[in-house]
C-alpha cells in the first residue's frame, strides 16, 4: 500500500469515527467556540506586548501603564474559560462516543455467530472491548482539541505574523513542504506500529486468560516454566513494538523542532535588515514563539492520532464481522417436537473433512433419542444443528414440518432447553441464574419447585441467603455437582418441549445422579428429548438410541437390541462396562 493509499484510508477511518460524534454536536460546537476563543487570547496577548514595549516601557506612557495589566488578566480570564469550554466539552464527546461504542460492540458480541467465537480467542474480543476502545478516548478528544484549537491559534497568530511582516512570514512558511512530507512519513509509521501494539495486547491479554483458566492443570502437569517462557515471548514482543513507537516518537518531534528552529534563525537573520520597531518586533517574536509551542504541540499529537485510527481499525473491524444469519419469517406457537433431519452433511470449513454426512433421521414428538459413539464420531454437532448454532452444507433440518432456515431464530429456540457438560453460570444470585434472560420474570413459587424438582433446592436452603446466594464467576463458590443442579433447575423452569442434554449428570456423584436421573425421566414425559452420551449408563432407558461413527449413522434401535446386533453399540458398551470393572 502506498503512502497516498495509506493516508486516504486513514482519512476514511476517522471521518467513520466522528460520525459517532453527531449526536453530541451542540456540546462539540461548544468546545469549537471555546477553541476559538483559546486561540483568539494567544494572538490577543501576542499583539499586546508591542504598546506594552513601545507605550509602556520606551514612551512611558502612564495611560498604557493603567489600562495594559488590566487588559492582561481580561485576557487570561477569557482564557480560563475559553480552555474549560473546550476540554470538558471535548471530553464530555470522547466519553460519549466511547460508551456508544462499547455497547454497540457488546450488542455485536450477542449477535456474532459461534463460528466466529471458535475462531477467536476471548482473550482479543476483551483487549477490543476495553483496550482498543479506550485508546480512541484520545483521537476523539486530546487529538481533536489539539487539531482544531492549535490550529486555530495557529492561524491566528500567523495572521499576526503577515501583519507585521510579509518577508519574514515567507521564510518560516519556505519548510512547511518539507514538514508536510515529515509528518506523512511519521504518521504511517506510528500508525503501522499502533496495529502491532493493539495486537501484542491481544495475544497478552489471551494468553493471561487461559493461565488464569488453567491454574490447576499447568500446577499439577509442571507448566509453570513453559507458560512463563511463552509469556515472556509475547511480553518481549510488545514491549519492542511501543520501543519502537517511542523511538519514532522522540526522533520525529525534534527533527520537526530542528527545522522550525533554522527557519527561525534566518528570521532572526533577515529581521536586522527590516525597520521594525521595538514593540512590533517584540509581538513578532512573541507570536512567532507561540505559534512554534503550538506547531510542536500539533506535531506531537500525531502519535495519538494514528494510535487512534489503528484502533478504530481494529474495533470497525470487529463491527464489520457479519452477525447470525436470521433468514425465518415463521414463528411456531409451542412446538409439538418432530424433529427430522433429511441428508444433512455438514464441515466447520470449506477444505475441512465432513463432520457429518447423509443424516437421514426422523424424531417423534415426546421421543427420547440418545446420540452415541467414539470421540468426534459428530453426536455435538449434530445436536449444534437443531438450534442453528451452525448452518447444514447440503439437507434440512425440520421442526414439526418446518425447515428450521424459515423460523426465526429467537422463535426456534424459545422451544429449547439446554443443559451442558460445561456448566455456565453468571456472577450473580442463584434465584437469577435459574430465571436468566427470558425467563427473568418467574415467581419465586416457579423457582422453588423448578429447584425441587433438580433436587438443588436441598443445598440452596442450607446457604445464608437462600436463592439471594451470590454464586461467583461461573459459580466459582459452588461444587460441580451444584453447579450441574442449578443448569438442570433453569432447563425445568423453562419448560421448553424439546430438550437438549449433554451429559448431564456428569459432575453428579452416584447418589445425586440417581436423584436428577428421576427428575430428568420426569421432566422428559411428553417433550421430545435430545441426549448427548458419554456414559452409556445413563441412557439405557432411551426410547431409542442412535450411533454415529465417522459422522455417520451405523446403529439405531434401544439398548437390549443393539447390544444383542454385537455392532458398534456393544462394542463401546463391552469398552466401557471393562474400564469400569478395572
Amino acid at each position: 500500500m502506498s503512502a497516498a493509499d495509506a493516508q486516504a484510508g486513514g482519512l476514511a477511518i476517522y471521518r467513520r469515527l466522528l460520525r459517532y460524534v453527531r449526536p453530541y454536536i451542540a456540546m462539540f460546537l461548544l468546545a469549537v467556540l471555546g477553541m476559538i476563543l483559546f486561540s483568539g487570547t494567544e494572538a490577543a496577548f501576542a499583539r499586546l506586548i508591542q504598546p506594552l514595549l513601545d507605550d509602556g516601557f520606551v514612551a512611558r506612557d502612564p495611560k498604557a501603564l493603567a489600562w495594559i495589566p488590566t487588559l492582561i488578566i481580561a485576557i487570561f480570564a477569557l482564557r480560563i474559560v475559553s480552555n474549560f469550554l473546550s476540554d470538558y466539552g471535548m471530553n464530555y464527546v470522547a466519553r460519549s462516543v466511547i460508551r456508544d461504542l462499547r455497547r454497540e460492540m457488546f450488542d455485536q458480541l450477542m449477535r456474532l455467530p459461534v463460528r466466529f467465537y471458535d475462531s477467536t480467542s476471548s482473550g482479543n474480543l476483551l483487549s477490543k472491548l476495553l483496550y482498543d476502545v479506550e485508546q480512541l478516548a484520545f483521537a476523539t478528544s486530546t487529538v481533536i482539541t489539539i487539531i482544531i484549537r492549535d490550529s486555530l491559534t495557529i492561524l491566528a497568530l500567523l495572521g499576526l505574523l503577515l501583519y507585521y511582516s510579509v518577508e519574514l512570514t515567507l521564510i518560516l512558511l519556505a519548510s512547511a513542504p518539507l514538514l508536510v512530507w515529515l509528518v506523512m512519513f511519521v504518521s504511517k509509521r506510528f500508525r503501522k506500529l499502533s496495529r502491532r501494539i493493539q495486537e501484542s495486547m491481544g495475544d497478552l491479554s489471551s494468553v493471561s486468560e487461559e493461565i488464569i483458566g488453567a491454574h490447576r492443570e499447568i500446577r499439577v502437569f509442571g507448566g509453570q516454566d513453559y507458560e512463563a517462557r511463552r509469556f515472556a515471548d509475547i511480553n518481549q514482543r510488545n514491549r519492542r513494538q511501543f520501543l519502537k513507537l517511542a523511538v519514532t516518537n522522540a526522533l520525529s518531534s525534534p527533527v520537526i523542532q530542528f527545522i522550525v528552529a533554522v527557519a527561525f534563525a534566518l528570521m532572526i537573520y533577515s529581521a536586522f535588515e527590516l525597520d521594525l520597531k521595538v514593540g512590533e518586533f517584540g509581538s513578532y517574536l512573541t507570536a512567532m514563539l507561540l505559534l512554534m509551542q503550538h506547531a510542536k504541540r500539533l506535531t506531537s499529537v500525531n502519535v495519538n492520532l494514528q494510535r487512534g485510527i489503528a484502533a478504530a481499525q481494529s474495533v470497525f473491524e470487529f463491527l464489520d464481522q457479519a452477525p447470525e444469519r436470521d433468514t425465518g419469517t415463521l414463528t411456531l406457537p409451542r412446538a409439538q417436537g418432530a424433529i427430522r433431519y433429511e441428508d444433512v452433511s455438514f464441515r466447520y470449513h470449506p477444505d475441512a473433512e465432513p463432520v457429518l454426512q447423509d443424516i437421514d433421521l426422523d424424531i417423534a414428538p415426546g421421543e427420547t433419542v440418545a446420540f452415541v459413539g467414539r470421540s468426534g464420531a459428530g453426536k455435538t454437532t449434530l445436536v449444534n444443528l437443531l438450534p442453528r448454532f451452525y448452518e447444514t452444507d447440503t439437507g434440512c433440518i425440520r421442526l414439526d414440518g418446518h425447515d428450521i432456515r424459515e423460523l426465526r431464530l429467537a422463535n426456534l429456540r424459545s422451544h429449547m432447553a439446554l443443559v451442558s457438560q460445561h456448566v455456565t453460570l453468571f456472577n450473580d444470585t442463584i434465584a437469577h441464574n435459574i430465571a436468566y434472560g427470558a425467563l427473568d420474570t418467574a415467581s419465586r413459587d416457579d423457582l422453588v419447585r423448578a429447584a425441587k424438582a433438580a433436587h438443588a433446592l436441598e443445598f440452596i436452603e442450607k446457604l445464608p441467603e437462600g436463592f439471594d446466594t451470590l454464586v461467583g464467576e461461573n459459580g466459582v463458590r459452588l461444587s460441580g455437582g451444584q453447579r450441574q443442579r442449578l443448569a438442570i433447575a433453569r432447563a425445568i423452569l423453562k419448560d421448553a418441549p424439546i430438550l437438549i442434554l449433554d451429559e448431564a449428570t456428569s459432575a453428579l456423584d452416584t447418589e445425586s445422579e440417581r436423584h436428577i436421573q428421576a427428575a430428568l425421566e420426569e421432566l422428559m414425559q411428553n417433550r421430545t428429548t435430545l441426549v448427548i452420551a458419554h456414559r452409556l449408563s445413563t441412557i439405557e432407558r432411551a426410547d431409542r438410541i442412535v450411533v454415529l461413527n465417522q459422522g455417520r449413522i451405523v446403529e439405531s434401535g434401544g439398548h437390549d437390541e443393539l447390544l444383542a446386533r454385537e455392532g458398534h453399540y456393544a462394542a463401546l458398551y463391552r469398552h466401557q462396562f471393562s474400564e469400569a470393572v478395572s
